[in-house]
């Protein structure tokens, strides 16, 4: 697989290393739910780009939508809790994370989804992860790969304010407690030329 990809200045020639996850800034949202954010928790993010574009098995989907089927406009991997995931660099970010998380969460975070957003054409439309085993509180962490897109939430109720986060190279980004249910995401689709970016979305069992 081909892809355009503007690597980051401040990151070219760095090893992979993780920041300690002390220095996370949480904000608390409505209706018990929160959202930490680390910029650049990760360095040798671009190395790690490029690497899971070429081993990573993406997959294109499609998925039925009213009265017809139409292709998921962005590519997919998934990795079960006993799948080795496909770079060491994932399971040194999954540790990392639930050992952090894992007091706060009960339980450990063991699944990880991949997502390639080929270029700006590509998106995820609103929702939350509420499949699975419907947990009312829970943890989604997104280690965000590549060129920086929007990443957009609000509430599910409506009446607040969409709040937006541009995240790549390295970016984290954590929503907690009941941000599935009481709030939306989105990674909309926009016209400005913009290069390929990889979601990492690591969470505990049953939650997608």
């Amino acid at each position: 697989m081909t892809v355009a990809f503007q690597a980051s200045l401040l990151d070219a020639g760095q090893e992979f290393q993780l920041a300690d996850l002390g220095g996370v800034t949480r904000t608390t949202l409505d209706h018990g739910a929160w959202l930490d954010v680390f910029p650049g928790w990760a360095t040798g993010a671009d190395d790690l780009f490029e690497r899971l574009v070429h081993v990573v098995p993406w997959r294109a989907e499609r998925r039925p939508m009213y009265d017809r089927v139409v292709d998921v406009p962005r590519l997919l991997s998934f990795y079960g809790k006993d799948d080795p995931l496909p770079d060491p660099a994932l399971d040194e970010a999954m540790r990392a994370l639930d050992e952090h998380y894992r007091p706060e969460l009960g339980e450990p975070l063991c699944t990880t989804g991949l997502c390639l957003y080929r270029d700006g054409a590509d998106s995820v439309a609103w929702h939350g992860d509420t499949s699975g085993r419907r947990a009312r509180q829970t943890i989604v962490a997104i280690l965000s790969l590549g060129n920086p897109r929007a990443f957009l939430l609000r509430p599910t109720r409506g009446g607040g304010a969409t709040l937006r986060y541009l995240v790549g190279h390295g970016d984290l980004l954590v929503m907690g407690g009941t941000c599935q249910h009481t709030w939306q995401h989105s990674v909309p689709k926009t016209t400005k030329a913009t290069g390929p970016r990889i979601s990492v979305q690591f969470r505990p069992a049953g939650v997608h």
